[in-house]
């Protein structure tokens, strides 16, 4: 990418919670657990992402998950490559929140339902999580994880609401995941709903642990 929008799309280096990626008012403070995290875990361990979801992040995502601009994956793989590995290097903290560095046994991608998938033709989670799981040899298991009910689009529903429209939407195999540490990826996470109900079918079949890999927050 050119100069003006490298410097765009720079990523997050502060200033959100480590857990769940909520933004603090000072943008420049150490990541921190937020009062919520705080008060209440997660069913996943640790989560990393690039950015907020915003200005050219968001329009290049949108563009390649759209279909009117797939050159962008390139682009949009690298972030996230190199959101893990930003994530993995941070030291461990007291608050446990660090993403396991190395300690993946398989990368899943929050899947589509099947018709969603057949009107879209690709699954954008899983293409922009190939070049990750190819670096360390990790394996990328797109059936690990199904979509079992064809839920309304989440960017139209409300907070309260996408966590009713998500609730059992996914189911994990547990010949599969049993025992096994996680990546779970996605492109965006907004307000966790998609991801916590992912995180949970994955624990719930037998899953040691599960972190959370994505573009944007």
């Amino acid at each position: 990418v050119c100069a003006a929008c490298a410097e765009a799309l720079v990523p997050c280096a502060g200033g959100y919670c480590p857990r769940c990626g909520t933004a603090a008012s000072d943008p420049h403070e150490p990541p921190r657990l937020c009062a919520a995290c705080q008060a209440g875990g997660r069913p996943y361990a640790a989560l990393a992402f690039h950015a907020p979801y915003g200005g050219l992040l968001r329009d290049m995502i949108v563009a390649f998950k759209f279909g009117e601009r797939p050159e962008h994956v390139a682009v949009l793989r690298d972030l996230l490559l190199a959101a893990y590995e930003r994530a993995a290097a941070r030291p461990a903290g007291a608050d446990g929140t660090r993403i396991a560095p190395g300690a993946v046994d398989m990368v899943v991608p929050v899947p589509l339902y099947p018709r969603r998938l057949a009107w879209r033709g690709f699954n954008q989670s899983l293409e922009l999580a190939r070049p990750l799981a190819g670096k360390y040899g990790w394996p990328l298991v797109p059936t690990a994880l199904v979509r079992v009910r064809n839920t309304r689009p989440q960017s139209t529903l409300s907070g309260r609401d996408r966590r009713e429209n998500i609730k059992g939407a996914f189911a994990a195999d547990p010949a599969r995941v049993r025992g096994r540490a996680v990546l779970l990826t996605d492109d965006v996470m907004t307000t966790g709903a998609t991801v916590e109900a992912a995180a949970q079918a994955l624990l719930s079949a037998g899953a040691r642990r599960v972190d959370v890999l994505v573009l944007a927050r």
